[in-house]
């Protein structure tokens, strides 16, 4: 893979490196040359980036998104440039059940964070904020895709915190402060390396691998969007780069990802049961799953790629079918470690 030039020496902080995303992101971009500065809470073992040892390519700190102090001592000892804010308590089901740690880490973080950028922002080139498809709340499925212009409506806690910080980083990216800021509202992110077994598409797969029981929490019928994690690390390079060369046309620009294409959830875990040869236990799940319930959940969402195509010429690369063999690839190597 022939390296970027642009990130060579450039001081990049990512919040939540830890997470799926961020380790992924981390590892890109180290491998082009950035600095990379790297928070996360605790030291995960769960995590690809120490499964890859890309922290020890990366100056990785320990601490709390809402720990000003620590923040204001990163910016002032890094000089950091471009900062990806990626952390964040992600989970549905945990958000539902603990509001408050979730509003804390995701509202009470953001602001935390763009007051300390506030302060050093001379040196500040590019601000991009990782929010969610759940920021706009439940519309009809005859009004999706989500366009950015939708208004916000989150009902249940993990989408009120989204959009709680996405308004709160937009407000820094108006006249008052002109910090440079996208926000990103992307469709769920999946591919090698997600370690969080408590996610539909990993559980599936483990579950096929292992020979183990699936748990389905759900009646397969919500309908989601899935774009694979290699595009949204394009993406994020190629908002970032533009954002920092041409803050006044890009900064308080609002960039949904998905892939366009709707998918019911039972559909999925079909495709994954059928590739990894397990079709008569998928169609015994299939016999039991109408009976599931789930609370707290957003029936219908995905995404188009419109505004992206017509910004920067972006779609997506790859689609759900053909990254198949790759991910198998990959979870089989893992469990076996």
């Amino acid at each position: 893979m022939k390296k970027d030039k642009f990130w060579k020496n450039k001081n990049v902080l990512i919040t939540g490196v830890a997470g799926f995303v961020g380790s992924n992101l981390a590892k890109n971009l180290s491998y082009n040359g950035a600095n990379i500065i790297g928070l996360t809470k605790s030291k995960k073992i769960d995590s690809l980036l120490f499964f890859e040892n890309i922290d020890k390519k990366i100056n990785l700190i320990f601490g709390d998104i809402t720990d000003k102090e620590l923040l204001k001592t990163i910016f002032n000892k890094f000089n950091i440039e471009i900062c990806f804010h990626l952390a964040a308590q992600a989970e549905v089901g945990i958000a539902n059940k603990y509001p408050y740690t979730t509003w804390e880490s995701n509202i009470r973080g953001t602001y935390t964070l763009f007051e300390v950028i506030r302060q050093n922002k001379k040196i500040i080139k590019a601000v991009v904020v990782a929010s969610s498809d759940k920021a706009y709340g439940n519309y009809p499925i005859s009004l999706l895709p989500y366009k950015e212009n939708y208004k916000l409506k989150p009902e249940f806690p993990y989408d009120t915190s989204k959009a709680c910080a996405d308004m709160i980083a937009f407000s820094y990216s108006t006249k008052l402060f002109k910090i440079p800021v996208i926000i990103t509202r992307f469709s769920n992110i999946y591919g090698p390396g997600q370690l969080n077994f408590s996610t539909l598409i990993t559980d599936a797969i483990r579950s096929c691998i292992l020979n183990k029981k699936f748990n389905m929490r759900s009646n397969g019928l919500a309908i989601r969007d899935f774009v694979y994690i290699d595009d949204i690390i394009d993406l994020y390079k190629i908002l970032s780069k533009n954002l920092y060369s041409n803050p006044k046309k890009f900064s308080g620009q609002i960039f949904n990802a998905g892939t366009n294409l709707k998918h019911k959830v039972k559909d999925i875990i079909k495709k994954i049961f059928t590739y990894g040869k397990k079709i008569k236990e998928y169609k015994k799940l299939e016999k039991t799953m109408h009976k599931n319930k789930t609370t707290g959940e957003i029936p219908a969402q995905f995404m188009d790629y419109k505004k992206l195509n017509l910004y920067f010429g972006w779609k997506p690369k790859y689609s759900f079918e053909k990254t198949l063999p790759k991910l198998f690839k990959w979870y089989k190597s893992f469990l076996k470690r």
